[in-house]
């Protein structure tokens, strides 16, 4: 059966949320394998509209298992209250692991993150200010606090002190800020310990036991690969593999189990926080975009940054990830103006471009080339076939597919669950 990972292509918010929800009805396991809860995916469907930051979009078909693995970190207060939140909306939770090595999202780690990121100033790096970037940096310094201590109180309470005494040095003597209390944390963090023990597990062994008894596995990505902390416009990324290569170390799954790879784009760009965005729109047509689609971050608010579908970023995410199918979200959007326009190459100094350069830098200086289409202008919300879609829309997802060098997959045209074009089964 088949393990199929769903990873964003862009800079994030690119719909996986409502495209998650749609696929797992047909998944027996939906696993999450990167990222924190800075990541937030919408999904409408029957129970309502759901902003979800950790929790797999799975958890709203019963009977499905939904796992937090080992490559998240995870910020218990906000795991718990979405976990209450869904069931306040009779959103079953029985069926919800969380991996024993997942590590914890810290106090300090909020607090650090917003430090440092005041410490920037002009060259801030946009972050939410969730504590993710300092919980990784713990995990990679191996200081981190995971789940599974959470369980030991006396093991937990050892750690915990190390760490605190290091981490209370810093906010110290480096910010000159309040340090914080080991016996305040302790106590909290126990209760969450107690609130969460029913949830975690070696997770590893319930991917092992799913592919022996070759159920179809849903793996579900955070961010986008223009995010990731090696692939993306570094600095401005998160700190985590955003990419398909994440789910094999975020999970304990090796890369010969996966089956098939979906990118999932939008029909346009966008991207939240700092940094080099080459096809983005500051005029009236950018603006249009943003409230048309009401363009704010599911986890911050923020306005998200618009602007034209970027086919160099999608051609290179594609190469990267080694896609299989790719995934088209809120083409809907577009139905709203009379021309498109698709980012085709990159000029820069007298040269062309046909991949993103790795220098920040040298991005910020790129000059988009496009090439324009004639749009539909004419409501596509209750169209369910490809033929059936003007042909104006069929012509853009076709050249797409040929910049892409990837066949389309799925096409959302609508935020509904039901609002879907299924060009190939995936599961």
């Amino acid at each position: 059966m088949p393990v199929i990972a769903v990873v964003g292509a862009q800079w994030g918010d690119e719909g996986k949320g409502k495209i998650v929800d749609l696929l797992a009805e047909k998944a027996h396991i939906v696993m999450r394998f990167s990222g924190g809860n800075n990541a937030g995916h919408t999904v409408i469907n029957s129970y309502g509209e759901f902003k979800m930051h950790l929790i797999p979009a799975g958890v709203f078909h019963k009977g499905v298992t939904c796992v937090i693995g080992n490559g998240v970190v995870i910020d218990p207060a906000a795991l718990l209250e979405e976990v209450e939140e869904l069931r306040k909306r009779n959103v079953e939770v029985d069926k919800l692991f969380i991996s024993d090595r997942a590590h914890l999202i810290m106090p300090y780690h909020f607090i650090l993150d917003g430090l440092e990121e005041e410490s920037r100033g002009s060259s801030a790096i946009g972050t939410t200010r969730r504590g993710i970037g300092p919980a990784y940096m713990d995990k990679v310094g191996r200081i981190g606090i995971r789940t599974g201590d959470l369980l030991d109180k006396g093991t937990f309470l050892e750690r915990l002190r190390l760490v605190l005494d290091q981490k209370n040095r810093i906010i110290t003597r480096v910010y000159n800020a309040k340090p914080l209390v080991l016996e305040e944390i302790y106590d909290k963090y126990c209760r969450y310990g107690e609130l969460l023990a029913p949830f975690i597990r070696e997770t590893d062994l319930m991917v092992e036991k799913a592919l022996k008894n070759e159920e179809k596995v849903l793996l579900e990505g955070a961010q986008g690969t223009m995010l990731d902390i090696d692939f993306g416009t570094y600095p401005y990324v998160t700190s985590t593999t955003t990419m398909a290569g994440g789910a094999c170390s975020g999970l304990g799954l090796s890369p010969l189990k996966i089956d098939g790879i979906a990118g999932v784009f939008k029909a346009y760009t966008t991207r939240v926080g700092g940094g080099p965005m080459p096809t983005e729109l500051l005029d009236e047509i950018g603006e249009l975009i943003r409230e048309h689609a009401h363009e704010r971050g599911a986890t911050t608010g923020r306005p998200r940054r618009c602007g034209w579908f970027d086919a160099v970023v999608g051609s290179f995410s594609a190469r990267v990830n080694g896609f299989s199918s790719f995934i088209l979200t809120r083409l809907d959007i577009l139905s709203i103006l009379p021309a498109i326009k698709i980012c085709t190459a990159y000029q820069i100094g007298g040269k062309k471009l046909s991949s993103p350069p790795s220098s920040v830098v040298e991005l910020a200086k790129c000059e988009p080339i496009y090439e324009e289409l004639p749009g539909w202008q004419t409501d596509i919300g209750d169209i369910r076939r490809f033929e059936d879609l003007p042909i104006e829309a069929r012509t853009y997802v076709k050249r797409l597919e040929e910049l892409l060098n990837c066949p389309v997959s799925v096409i959302s045209v609508g935020e509904r669950r039901e609002q879907t074009i299924i060009v190939q089964e995936l599961l």
